[in-house]
């Protein structure tokens, strides 16, 4: 039986919802062989279709299965048990807002003094959960909400595998994205609106979810800037700013095509737009555009602006407080790209 993604109305005992289903499936997808007493694993199993009120209950019923003989179970439940400790303090009102960088930023946080292999079942356990709500989640018209989860390039792992920088625009090609945002065809309904959509993206490094959800009553002109009152991560509430010349021409024609809905970006029938959606803009633009990254989503927009951003400016503070992150460890990452800094290992041997 599928569910829609957001069961329950409550996140916290929507979130639960899942990860409860999903120790289940894993308990009968795991080995059993050791196991038994089959009755007091019927018995867990039962439990578990049952309600449950917090992730303790998930916790006992998963040390129950190990004790009869489950192996493997402790991978599964313990990061997923720290997952949702740490995301219903954010803030979430629906399972919608979680996406890839909240996940990354958990295990920024919770991962930085565990070995290589627990941090590789950290990524195991979070990607099984959202695959496993990627096939489960269906809505009354028979559509599904798609995570799409991968932790690609999550940098948490030692080793090569585990070193891989955020994909990002050198200028050149930032140049030719932008000739191509102009220059790429689609239909004529949403031709601004698309370019008006990918050019916030690049120019305030929001994330593609808070884009998605911004309502024209949080910005404004002020002084020839457009000022955008962001709710991102854990509801927490930003500014973003950028420059009314960049986007004024395509804001103003979009407009005439826009339905009537508090959104700014929503498709013909005022319904918000999908992240597969912006996806498919993005793909068309860079085909266009000859350019092709390791990973080519819209994402990869907020990283070529943080780049920039701390290439121009050299101020970490700046990078974390215009893209919201919470943690200033996480925007350390682009010091990486800092390349007058890393000239001065040239000069190491110059007085030998």
């Amino acid at each position: 039986m599928r569910y829609t993604i957001d069961f329950y109305e409550n996140f916290e005992k929507c979130f639960l919802f899942w990860i409860q289903n999903f120790i289940r499936y894993k308990l009968t997808t795991l080995s059993n062989r050791q196991v038994k007493d089959r009755e007091a694993f019927q018995s867990i199993l039962t439990q578990l279709n049952k309600d449950i009120n917090s992730i303790d209950e998930i916790k006992l019923l998963a040390k129950q299965a190990r004790q009869i003989g489950l192996i493997g179970i402790n991978t599964y439940i313990t990061p997923l048990d720290k997952l949702y400790i740490d995301f219903i303090t954010k803030g979430f009102r629906s399972m919608k807002e979680i996406d890839e960088e909240f996940i990354i930023d958990f295990l920024a946080v919770h991962t930085s003094s565990l070995s290589d292999a627990t941090k590789k079942n950290y990524r195991m356990a979070i990607i099984g959960l959202f695959k496993y709500i990627d096939k489960q989640n269906q809505d009354t018209q028979g559509n599904s909400f798609v995570y799409n989860i991968e932790l690609k390039n999550w940098a948490g792992l030692g080793g090569s595998k585990g070193e891989k920088l955020p994909t990002f625009m050198h200028d050149n090609e930032i140049k030719r994205f932008l000739d191509a945002i102009e220059t790429t065809e689609f239909k004529p309904y949403a031709q601004a609106k698309n370019r008006l959509l990918i050019k916030i993206i690049l120019y305030t490094g929001m994330r593609v979810s808070e884009a998605l959800t911004i309502k024209q009553k949080d910005m404004h002109l002020e002084n020839g800037y457009f000022v955008f009152l962001i709710t991102g991560k854990g509801n927490k509430q930003r500014i973003a700013m950028i420059k009314e010349t960049y986007i004024n021409k395509d804001l103003q024609e979009w407009e005439e095509f826009r339905p009537n809905t508090t959104l700014l970006f929503c498709s013909r029938t005022g319904k918000e737009l999908s992240q597969p959606y912006v996806s498919y803009i993005m793909d068309k633009i860079l085909l266009n555009a000859g350019i092709r990254k390791e990973k080519n989503g819209a994402h990869m927009l907020r990283h070529t602006f943080a780049t920039r951003l701390y290439q121009k400016n050299r101020d970490l503070i700046l990078v974390q407080e215009a893209l919201g992150h919470a943690d200033l460890n996480t925007s350390r990452i682009y010091t990486h790209f800092d390349k007058q800094r890393l000239k001065a290992a040239t000069s190491v041997m110059d007085d030998l």
